[in-house]
């Protein structure tokens, strides 16, 4: 479904089958909801108070969904984003760390209490504090990717 699809991606903020995934995967590796019961695909994309990112599994994966929390973040536009290899979300120094973690990701399911450095479109750094790293998981157990959850930084 996402993998090598980026050009595709616009219609994934609004995609009900997208967003049962993102939800499905975290619900069933992380052991809660990711959102309210009574909400959708349009509150994870432009309400959710909190970060959500995912990324495909290319073999540079390249961002296919941010919400408006992450796009505020981030600094980057959904059209910058998903145009965006997600190793660029850290800096140089900082990826093998990342790296690191999206290998641990893929071992275990998911890591929860993350804390790592990202950068911003502008430069500006900051540490992502108390997220969720998850795989995405269809319910067949075929992987899409992974994505990641955090509500709450600190600017370094």
């Amino acid at each position: 479904m996402i993998q090598g699809q980026h050009s595709q991606s616009a219609g994934l903020a609004a995609d009900l089958e997208f967003f049962n995934l993102l939800t499905g995967s975290f619900q069933r590796l992380v052991g809660k909801r990711l959102v309210p019961s009574e909400e959708g695909p349009d509150w994870l994309y432009r309400v959710a108070p909190f970060v959500v990112l995912a990324h495909n599994t290319d073999p540079d994966p390249l961002f296919v969904y941010a919400n408006i929390a992450a796009q505020t973040r981030f600094g980057y536009t959904w059209s910058e984003f998903t145009n965006l290899p997600s190793r660029l979300s850290a800096e140089a120094p900082d990826r093998q760390e990342r790296q690191r973690l999206l290998d641990a990701v893929t071992q275990h399911g998911f890591i929860a209490d993350y804390r790592g450095v990202r950068v911003t479109k502008a430069g500006k750094h900051f540490w992502m504090e108390n997220g969720i790293v998850w795989q995405l998981v269809d319910e067949g157990g075929k992987v899409r990717g992974q994505a990641a959850t955090f509500s709450s930084w600190t600017d370094v």
